[in-house]
């Protein structure tokens, strides 16, 4: 919560439980004094001196949890979020999963299952800001075991282009990754762009 120029908040750390080198990075920092009490955050005065580009968050919580509510603990990420610049929104879609509405998994062990749902949350957040798969430029895609799941992710996604008639496809990589969750054997982010009416 900001005040002026200052910004107040509760933050989540037991100081007393702080490594030495985690308590002097976060003295140096400016986050703690020297008596390990939690300091006000400043902002500085270069960021009232300019013009900040328009942003906001997205939420479908009728869909998708948002982080900060995630299960089993809270996250600290905006599911997506929406940059103005001139005529034209770029939004930015964190790596989404097959997560529901209150911040679980579904569909555990079901690869495939899990992949349309992610399809669905990511489809839901480019709604909310009345943009489609067809503004979607860039993906990135996560998967926990690329040897075993790559043909059955390449056919859920190209059924799903397919379907949705992309005639450009998103720019895409897949990497294989540990993903936030154990139970979770893929994610996706997105970047998707279109003009502002």
């Amino acid at each position: 919560m900001s005040s002026g120029n200052t910004v107040e908040t509760n933050l989540i750390m037991d100081v007393d439980k702080l490594s030495t080198g985690e308590r002097d990075e976060l003295i140096k920092f400016g986050i703690l004094s020297d008596e390990k009490e939690i300091q006000t955050y400043t902002l500085p005065k270069y960021y009232y001196d300019r013009e900040s580009v328009r942003k906001h968050e997205v939420h479908v919580q009728e869909t998708l949890s948002e982080a900060s509510e995630y299960f089993p603990r809270p996250s600290s990420f905006s599911r997506a979020l929406c940059l103005e610049i001139g005529d034209y929104k770029t939004l930015l879609i964190s790596g989404t999963a097959s997560v529901d509405e209150n911040g679980k998994s579904i569909h555990i062990g079901d690869f495939r299952a899990q992949c349309w749902r992610t399809y669905r949350n990511i489809t839901e957040l480019l709604k909310a800001e009345e943009m489609t798969w067809h503004d979607v430029v860039r993906t990135s895609c996560y998967l926990r075991d690329m040897s075993r799941d790559y043909n059955d992710f390449n056919e859920v996604r190209t059924t799903f282009f397919q379907w949705l008639g992309l005639e450009v496809l998103p720019a895409s990589t897949g990497i294989q990754a540990t993903i936030c969750r154990e139970d979770l054997l893929v994610e996706i982010e997105g970047i998707a762009i279109t003009k502002v009416k």
